[in-house]
């Protein structure tokens, strides 16, 4: 596995260990039939979150750009901001996170936003990038805030087609400007499991979904 860096199998391995990341026949939203289903909310099921936060901080390393904020969107985006941001600012480098709600609160704070209202550069970290119809939902809210979408960061890019015959993530920098990344996507899933005697049944179905719907 020399091609995948150390935060990446990391990562793989939380995902598997939590049973977040699974084999088998998932039917998406899309319809599409999918050999493989990643669900990060089963990561709260006891998974390290101090390694998992820190695979998305090394994901952010390699990204080199500067950011003013974080913003995750909820649901899976608030576990994954807060986090990572815990851990930014145990190691002396505190920034501020906000998130939003489904439905607008009317009473209290109101507002669909928790914490503070996202300014400057914003890195939207979420948990999987399909479709990008969570992205664009969220770049939407931050652009009713003057805030600049600078990066949309994923534990898992499933390099999917989005709208058109391009991928998610070209479609989505295209229209945007936006810098998308992502910790691992499908082409680092089928490496793992090309090198891991666990898995490799799986790697055929892997490569004829990428076939399929991959972009």
């Amino acid at each position: 596995m020399s091609g995948l860096k150390e935060h990446q199998k990391i990562f793989i391995e939380l995902a598997l260990q939590s049973n977040a990341l699974e084999f088998g026949k998932f039917t998406l939203k899309s319809g599409r039939v999918s050999p493989y289903f990643f669900n990060a909310a089963k990561m709260l099921n006891g998974c390290n979150l101090y390694e998992l936060a820190k695979c998305y901080i090394e994901a952010i390393k390699d990204i080199n750009l500067e950011f003013d904020c974080l913003y995750g969107p909820a649901y899976k985006g608030i576990f994954l901001g807060s986090i990572v941001a815990t851990v930014l600012s145990q190691g002396g480098t505190p920034c501020s996170l906000s998130f939003n709600r489904k439905e607008i609160k009317d009473h209290g704070e109101g507002g669909n936003i928790i914490g503070p209202d996202p300014t400057g550069n914003v890195l939207i970290i979420d948990d999987v990038l399909s479709a990008g119809t969570a992205a664009r939902e969220s770049i939407k809210i931050l652009d009713n805030f003057n805030a600049t979408p600078q990066i949309f960061l994923v534990g898992l890019d499933r390099q999917e087609k989005g709208e058109s015959d391009l991928s998610a993530k070209s479609e989505l920098e295209k229209d945007f400007g936006i810098q998308v990344s992502s910790i691992i996507n499908l082409d680092a899933l089928i490496e793992y499991s090309q090198n891991n005697q666990n898995f490799n049944t799986y790697i055929l179905e892997l490569e004829e979904y990428r076939r399929s719907w991959g972009a």
